[in-house]
């Protein structure tokens, strides 16, 4: 039995929800899987204030929780706090907007990506550029968000990234589309049938990752070295307290 944690740092439960169903649709028979929301931060992530704070709760959820997975999997689609939660952690961390990039180089040349609201753009493109694929990147389609409601409106985003969909088609040079934001797991299952391009959410691919690293058991990256003190950290959580002072 291979266990995969999903860990929301945002702290609206039915994100969680939604990319926790949608996991199950697509987890293999001898997966086990179990989610996590954090208790602090904002309730829907979008600006690089709030990112920096779901980062943290990231790191303080997976310190917390990941004792017995095999491998965790961020529920975020900022990847918020991944590349640290790899210095600290035994096991593997799987971000699912980069799982989804990687996946999408591997269908086809060129992708597009459907970000939901405007604001976020830079975070992702601060993504892109980390992973190093800025070079595969077509363009960039963004869908017009406005509120919390109709971000979870699930009917009406459908709709809003099937038309930002075709318009990355028409514009000639993608082969594969890339729909981010866990709160619309899934999506990219539901409008198959209607896309005339390829399409990929986040969670299916991470998963498939997680599954395969989890499976593989590759060692762990070296910690980088920290400055020598006898102080703890102070102000954050016990469990990630230890981890910062002594990770791994």
């Amino acid at each position: 039995m291979t266990r995969i944690l999903f860990v929301n740092p945002n702290t609206t439960q039915a994100v969680t929800d939604v990319v926790l169903a949608e996991a199950r649709r697509t987890a293999g028979p001898s997966v086990e899987l179990e989610a996590v929301t954090s208790e602090f931060g904002a309730s829907i992530v979008s600006t690089e204030s709030e990112n920096v704070i779901a980062a943290h709760a990231m790191l303080e959820l997976l310190a917390a929780h990941h004792t017995g997975f095999d491998a965790a999997i961020a529920a975020i689609s900022f990847d918020s706090g991944v590349s640290a939660a790899r210095s600290l952690l035994p096991i593997p961390v799987v971000g699912i907007t980069e799982a989804a990039l990687h996946t999408a180089c591997l269908i086809g040349r060129r992708y597009g990506l459907v970000v939901l609201g405007t604001t976020s753009i830079p975070l992702y493109e601060d993504l892109i550029d980390r992973i190093g694929l800025r070079g595969r990147l077509g363009a960039i389609e963004p869908v017009a968000v406005v509120s919390r409601s109709q971000y979870l409106d699930r009917a009406l985003m459908d709709r809003a990234i099937l038309d930002a969909v075709q318009r990355l088609a028409a514009r000639g040079g993608i082969d594969v589309v890339v729909i981010c934001g866990a709160a619309v797991a899934g999506v990219a299952h539901r409008l198959a049938a209607h896309a005339s391009l390829p399409l990929l959410d986040g969670v299916a691919p991470a998963l498939a990752q997680a599954e395969t690293l989890a499976r593989l058991k590759p060692r762990a990256p070296t910690p980088p070295q920290r400055l020598a003190s006898d102080a703890p950290p102070r102000g954050i959580g016990a469990a990630l307290g230890l981890l910062l002072h002594n990770p791994r």
